[in-house]
């Protein structure tokens, strides 16, 4: 099995949300630790954006507590972890056959689901990737992986 794990499912990991349990069982149990989970550049800018937008939304009363402070060792962590091969590895999709295959997810399901562009770029990263399963804890990104024949949580 070769899993995509989206930003959302990543953040997971890197934090304790009430499905951090799970998605670390989850990654634990993959049965070739040889073959790392890709991560893209989406994962990169996308990750450290979340990170800061918990800080963000836990200033303004809602959601986990998450300091500056804890924000950038969380980072750090997946930084290390993806220099490091901890089941992490960079992956480099050439831009016209990612944005080719992206337009023809969203051609053939945006406008009848309602798809955002951040899944149809990591479906669509999944697909060229070639990974068999799609791991999300955001129903609307699993559901567009399923919709292209990926396993999903």
């Amino acid at each position: 099995m070769k899993p995509y794990l989206d930003t959302n499912f990543l953040l997971r990991l890197y934090l304790d949300f009430e499905e951090s349990g799970g998605a670390l069982e989850r990654i634990a149990r993959l049965p070739d630790r040889t073959r790392p989970c890709p991560v893209t550049w989406l994962h990169e800018i996308e990750l450290a954006n979340a990170l800061e937008l918990v800080v963000y939304r836990m200033r303004q009363g809602s959601g986990p507590r998450l300091t500056p402070e804890m924000s950038s060792v969380a980072l750090a962590g997946f930084d290390a972890d993806l220099g490091a091969g901890h089941g992490l590895a960079r992956s480099i999709l050439p831009p016209d056959e990612l944005t080719r295959a992206a337009r023809q997810l969203s051609a053939r399901h945006t406008a009848t689901r309602g798809y955002r562009a951040y899944d149809v770029i990591h479906v669509a990263s999944a697909l060229l990737l070639k990974c068999d399963a799609f791991w999300s804890y955001d129903a609307k990104a699993s559901g567009l992986a399923r919709a292209e024949g990926l396993k999903t949580l």
